[in-house]
């Protein structure tokens, strides 16, 4: 085993005769933390980082890692540490006792030369921190640490194996002793790496930083220009959560609105959302006045003569939005990115009116924009490179992870993902319950399922969204008449405390038994009766005719070159939908099930149920060869 060969090299070099010290600035993540953990000593930079964040990877330390840190820091803070694969500045790793001293950059190497001159002649101990015992627990407070452990990432990760074996190795290593830990390490990390889990996430975390390669963009030599400020139009829930991003990212921002009034709740809505970091405890009152300080208010355009970019927030209406680009060529000067944030307006419309249309690019943030990962970066027929590279650039320095994607009905991660609530529909108008679907989604792994998420965005969003897929892929949405039954009769959501779920004060989703009744309604007014075989869904069948379909138009979105690589639809149906990471993804995941099982699942459910289900060309054409639905598509299809 390869990695028990390199935990013998550390075990050899913390039994060696000279003494070594780690000196630590940047980054000591993950092999490089297990490394200076075998030193005698750690000598840290106050803003260094340390951890070990190989969970997110579906492993666990390989190197001694599970073994020493419980060692240095006590067992609660290790497990902690590893379990979340947060990383603690230097000065937390001092106060812990994870590192010996801090010292500033430029003292760094001649402080750990020191020090380790003080080990050889005797003024320090020699420390083997995989001996060391003072920071651990009795066994018996032990064994309570590591069962609180286990009842917590049972509840935290139930789909997930890799978070108890690495609470069973750093067990083992307390109980046994750190050989024994040792060895236990290095048969579980090779077990580990090789699960499907593993292999999941490792994708996930290269799809995340290559969707900023874009061939024909970014391999041309363009740099990125430097956007200083920045103005947003319109202060709703959409327009402050892009200002309050910005602001925390260091821009000057404009907010832009049409009166004092919808101004101040524009303004108050950013303050309120950097108010939570307070509260959380990741903002001081300080920070919060500085950050908000970069906010300015207006309510014309007479401001945007220096700006670099507009970001249009505003509500959903074509001639507004027209007039509004057509505005803003006027006042911005010629090398400002015109950005919109639509989600169901094609951008080639919105700068049917403006002039310049190189510039104009879609900027689409998923709410709540401060807190959600993705950005789709929509690109129109004209869009140029240098706008794109730009906004890949702004994306990353505003931690969101950019995707590009092609101009078309509800881009990528929306129209992915348009048959998700409508299978649902589906299957409860032919005898499936509500909340055992929800359920069975939730147990795959998605955060909430499709009737609940239905709640927190409100039908009316749902409806007018519907709508439009209803308008443009006619042949293949299913129309259920339910969600409309229930707004005609004041049901409308979270927001209402009354949807698919009945809300108490404390917003906790309740099952409502009335469902029943628009139920009964919307299968009338449909002429659909219920199917026995529906109503006894297996939860297999259940996760497949709900993804199936979604998986069916990843597909297609995939072959029209909407996205540039099928990766970037995994990492956008993660990061946008909350696709399961472990899973790797739609089209990941779809693989590993394989596209003729797909393929035939889906034309079984279409003879029987209708289009709907009707596999597209794309599919049945990767089934027939037996090959990946992830394989690059031909370059001539590409629609980027």
């Amino acid at each position: 085993m390869a990695n028990w060969q390199f935990s013998n090299c550390l075990l050899c070099f913390s039994g060696a005769r000279k003494p070594s010290v780690a000196a630590i600035d940047g980054l000591a993540l993950g092999g490089g933390l297990e490394v200076a953990m075998a030193c005698h000593a750690r000598i840290s930079t106050p803003n260094a980082q340390l951890g070990l964040p190989e969970l997110q990877l579906g492993i666990i330390p390989g190197f001694g890692g599970t073994q020493r840190l419980p060692r240095l820091v006590g067992i609660s803070k290790g497990l902690e540490m590893i379990l979340t694969s947060k990383p603690v500045k230097g000065e937390e790793a001092h106060n812990l006792g994870l590192v010996d001293a801090l010292v500033s950059p430029n003292e760094l190497v001649d402080a750990a030369r020191r020090w380790a001159l003080d080990i050889l002649e005797g003024r320090r101990p020699w420390v083997a921190s995989l001996y060391r015992t003072d920071k651990l627990d009795s066994l018996g407070e032990a064994r309570e640490i590591f069962k609180f452990a286990r009842a917590q990432a049972r509840k935290q990760a139930p789909n997930l194996k890799h978070p108890l074996v690495c609470i069973d190795v750093v067990e083992e290593g307390i109980v046994s002793g750190p050989r024994a830990g040792l060895w236990k390490e290095a048969e579980a990390f090779q077990e580990l790496v090789r699960s499907d889990t593993s292999k999941s996430l490792i994708h996930i975390f290269f799809a995340q930083r290559g969707t900023t390669k874009v061939p024909g963009v970014t391999d041309r030599g363009l740099v990125p220009r430097q956007v200083k400020k920045v103005a947003v139009l319109g202060g709703g829930l959409m327009g402050s959560g892009i200002a309050t991003a910005l602001v925390l990212s260091n821009y000057q921002v404009i907010l832009k609105e049409v009166n004092e009034k919808f101004l101040e709740a524009g303004t108050g809505r950013v303050r309120a959302n950097l108010q939570s970091r307070v509260k959380k405890g990741s903002m001081s009152q300080e920070k919060l006045e500085k950050t908000l300080s970069l906010l300015k208010g207006a309510l014309d355009y007479e401001g945007f003569k220096d700006v670099d970019m507009v970001i249009e927030a505003v509500i959903e209406n074509v001639s507004l939005k027209q007039q509004i680009f057509a505005d803003l060529e006027k006042y911005c000067p010629p090398h400002c990115i015109l950005a919109s944030n639509t989600s169901t307006i094609d951008l080639n419309l919105i700068g049917e009116r403006t002039k310049s249309q190189d510039r104009i690019v879609g900027a689409h943030f998923f709410s709540p924009a401060h807190v959600m990962p993705l950005l789709e970066i929509v690109r129109t027929n004209h869009t140029s490179s240098q706008v794109i590279v730009d906004l890949l650039d702004v994306g990353k320095k505003i931690r969101k992870t950019p995707v590009l994607v092609g101009n078309c009905t509800g881009f990528a991660v929306n129209r992915v993902f348009f048959p998700y609530s409508q299978a649902a529909f589906l299957l409860v108008e032919r005898g499936t319950d509500v909340y055992q679907i929800d359920k069975v989604i939730t147990k795959f792994g998605m955060p909430m399922g499709p009737f609940r998420l239905i709640d927190l965005v409100g039908f009316g969003v749902g409806i007018a969204t519907g709508m439009q897929f209803v308008q443009n892929f006619p042949e293949r949405t299913y129309k259920s008449m339910l969600l409309p039954i229930m707004q005609e009769d004041k049901r409308l959501g979270e927001a209402t405390r009354k949807g698919f779920y009945l809300y108490g004060d404390k917003r906790r989703a309740n099952p409502d038994p009335e469902l029943k009744k628009y139920i009964e309604k919307a299968r009338s007014m449909s002429g659909v009766t219920v199917d026995p075989k529906f109503v006894k869904l297996t939860e297999k069948d259940i996760v497949e005719m709900i993804f199936f379909p979604v998986v069916n138009e990843a597909c297609r979105v995939f072959a029209e070159g909407i996205v540039v690589k099928a990766a970037d639809l995994d990492i956008a149906s993660v990061m946008g939908m909350g696709f399961p990471p472990y899973r790797g993804g739609i089209l990941f995941w779809a693989d590993s099930l394989g596209s003729k099982y797909i393929y035939s699942r889906l034309e079984e459910w279409s003879k029987m149920y209708g289009e709907f289900f009707k596999p597209c060309a794309f599919l049945a054409e990767r089934a027939a060869k037996g090959a990946s639905l992830s394989a690059p598509v031909e370059q001539a299809k590409s629609r980027m």
